[in-house]
């Protein structure tokens, strides 16, 4: 039951990327930054921390547009059977992979993940990304300790204005499109895909 409902957070945080990456660069209130570090990396710009602050209005789960840079990560919660809608009750921070990310593993590992037999690793792996509470990017700290819903810990390191965060393997991945804020939480966009420990 816990695993189905982080897995369908996962899953509807690819709807709120793409809400955000329709919005854009819908500033929040306060943010003067200009549009150009405000997009969402496609074109291999690093966003700064905070400098998204985009919000959809919308829950997690209601959010309506899924994001072109993240196709991968639906089409693995697709084949996890993790379409359910999650309570818009309880707060979440879900670190998404874009499809670039996905890319970076190892020829074939993708393919592999996708089939039945593996889909508990697949499980596994999507449950890393996904933390409980609302964290914002000002709210990672250098060297704080997150444990994810799968029971995984991940390590944040700051630099001047970069957010990445390390897992049991030793893989880094950095925030390239911070704090796109839902009613129930909020999504930091990554460049690569964390992995457990197991």
């Amino acid at each position: 039951m816990k695993k189905n409902s982080f897995l369908s957070i996962v899953f509807s945080i690819t709807f709120l990327m793409g809400t955000a990456a329709c919005a854009q660069t819908t500033p929040t209130q306060g943010n003067t930054q200009d549009s150009s570090t405000q997009t969402p990396g496609a074109a291999g710009r690093e966003s700064r921390v905070g400098s998204q602050g985009v919000s959809t209005g919308k829950d997690l789960a209601a959010s309506a547009s899924m994001s072109p840079n993240h196709t991968m990560l639906a089409s693995a919660l697709k084949v996890a059977n993790q379409n359910s809608r999650m309570a818009a009750g309880t707060n979440y921070t879900v670190f998404a992979p874009t499809n670039d990310a996905f890319n970076k593993l190892p020829s074939g590992t993708m393919e592999k993940l996708l089939t039945p037999a593996y889909k508990q690793k697949l499980m596994g792996i999507l449950g890393t990304h996904v933390v409980q509470g609302n964290l914002m990017a000002a709210d990672l700290q250098d060297g704080q300790q997150l444990t994810t819903l799968s029971g995984e810990k991940l390590t944040v390191s700051k630099q001047a204005d970069k957010v990445m965060l390390k897992d049991a393997q030793g893989n880094t991945a950095t925030v390239i499109m911070a704090d796109i804020k839902a009613t129930n939480g909020v999504a930091h966009s990554v460049d690569t895909v964390l992995m457990p420990s197991k």
